[in-house]
């Protein structure tokens, strides 16, 4: 049984990782009911484990509920867990199989909830992070940035494969961190937009290293200590041109700026292949590096605005008209048609 996992990651906020979660994964597990998928939800603000939870003020009602526990049935539980070394191998204490609490969803996935006391438990994971070795043996770093990758390597059941889908926040903060080097692939989601563009950079920087390392600073960054405890990166799978957030203008317009992120992501994949999945076929221009780690997310609009308001993947959405805080929303089937398949296409890449 191989097990896989997915880390959906940019350092700029605004792209719609939560979002792009929360389709990919519902999705993923519609097609693949001999596996099992887990959503960990490494981002404080939660939104797409509310989104699983059936979305609204219910979904917050529940995941109000998974936070208060005595252990928290949530990210924050099992990492606490793990610091003061208490047994967590039975990730039925902090998973929840999300069929129980959305109807819309299959049996085979499953939720490790967002917390907002994510952020408040950051310095602790610094502090431990950063303790003095007590042998050489002893790599407190490696143990805190690898309590993530080493829960993806089980699964709810010992029977079945398992993919992980982790979702993220923006900042660079030890939690974040920690989410990215749980991932065997990285999937970047961008806007069309020059910030997204200039992001791209500041991604390699931030989990590759600067060119330059800084003379004072550099042994200390993040990118320095993967390399010397030697711990694997994830590689990138798929550039995920965005346009979920955005109010599109013309059309060519938004093509240009994308063809701008691809540009520079190929750019980089000549410079460090390794970076990147082994292609399925030769790259040696622009267009086919395109073809095979690039994907168009159209705007879900009305779609959209449903989806994550009530937690029903695009396949269960089958009414014209939904309520969406008293007002009536309008789904057109050929809008909902379409945007199903975009996310289909996605999950055959993965």
């Amino acid at each position: 049984m191989i097990n896989k996992s997915y880390v959906i990651w940019n350092n700029k906020g605004g792209v719609g990782k939560s979002t792009i979660t929360f389709h990919i994964a519902s999705v993923y597990a519609e097609q693949n009911p001999k596996r099992d998928v887990v959503v960990v939800d490494m981002c404080p603000q939660a939104n797409v484990s509310m989104m699983l939870m059936g979305g609204g003020s219910k979904a917050e009602e529940r995941l109000k509920k998974l936070i208060t526990k005595g252990t928290p049935q949530t990210v924050v539980g099992y990492i606490t867990d793990n610091i003061t070394r208490y047994d967590t191998s039975n990730l039925d204490n902090y998973m929840i199989q999300l069929s129980s609490y959305n109807e819309n969803l299959t049996k085979n996935i499953y939720l490790l909830s967002g917390d907002g006391n994510l952020e408040l438990i950051a310095p602790l994971l610094s502090e431990r992070a950063d303790a003095t070795p007590l042998s050489e043996r002893d790599t407190p770093w490696v143990n805190v940035h690898s309590i993530i990758k080493v829960l993806t390597e089980k699964g709810p059941s010992k029977n079945r494969p398992c993919t992980y889908f982790i979702d993220t926040n923006p900042s660079f903060s030890i939690y974040t961190q920690i989410a990215i080097l749980s991932g065997q692939y990285l999937l970047v989601p961008i806007n069309a937009d020059d910030s997204s563009i200039f992001a791209i950079t500041g991604l390699f920087n931030l989990i590759w290293g600067s060119t330059e390392p800084h003379p004072v600073y550099g042994k200390y960054t993040f990118s320095s200590k993967v390399d010397r405890f030697k711990m694997d990166r994830p590689k990138i799978a798929l550039l995920l041109g965005n346009r979920f957030t955005q109010k599109v203008g013309a059309a060519h317009a938004f093509k240009a700026l994308s063809d701008e992120a691809i540009k520079k992501m190929y750019e980089e994949y000549k410079n460090k292949p390794d970076r990147f999945v082994e292609p399925k076929s030769e790259v040696d221009n622009q267009e086919n590096f395109e073809n095979q780690f690039s994907a168009e997310l159209r705007d879900f609009n009305s779609a959209g605005v449903v989806a994550a308001n009530q937690g029903i993947p695009l396949s269960k959405m089958d009414k014209t008209v939904y309520k969406v805080y008293k007002e009536s929303i309008q789904v057109s089937k050929d809008q909902r048609d379409k945007c199903k398949k975009v996310i289909e296409d996605i999950v055959k890449k993965l």
